[in-house]
């Protein structure tokens, strides 16, 4: 099936589409990572946990789901799979046993060392500075505050 060149102007163009790029680079940087996480035992989702914990230790479930945008359905499988490797522990609070601790373990923290080098090694493979990284991570982060705003 041979695709019809249309205007570039077409707002239904597959590539004028911001949501495409955001996807097809989700998907990039997903494989990207996922190479240099094997060698952690962490799925992309688990980094995340584990970066805001290594961030602060000690947090509930409901101010992780909050930093990463997950409900407590999506978070909790997570922080199961993550407990069982020894990588945190989960235990109730004492003021109010509704809300679970979420607290590294040795190995846990431990693993901050080996995961030092990922942000670089990205950084690399996307062949752009920290500076043009940061500010392109700005944009995105304005760019969903918008759209939180406007949903």
């Amino acid at each position: 099936m041979k695709i019809k060149a249309k205007p570039q102007t077409d707002p239904l163009l597959l590539d004028n589409q911001l949501c495409f790029a955001l996807y097809a680079t989700s998907l990039a940087m997903n494989k990207a990572y996922r190479k240099l996480l094997g060698r952690l035992g962490l799925t992309y989702p688990q980094y995340l946990v584990m970066l805001v914990l290594w961030e602060g230790d000690g947090l509930t479930v409901t101010d992780i789901g909050e930093r990463l945008f997950l409900d407590s359905a999506t978070l909790t499988p997570l922080l199961k799979r993550l407990e069982a490797a020894g990588l945190l522990e989960r235990t109730r609070a004492r003021e109010d046993e509704r809300q679970v601790i979420v607290s590294l373990t040795r190995q846990g923290r431990e693993l901050r060392a080996q995961a030092e080098g990922i942000p670089s090694a990205i950084g690399a493979a996307a062949q752009c500075s920290a500076q043009q990284a940061q500010e392109l991570a700005r944009l995105l982060h304005d760019l969903r505050g918008r759209l939180a705003e406007n949903g």
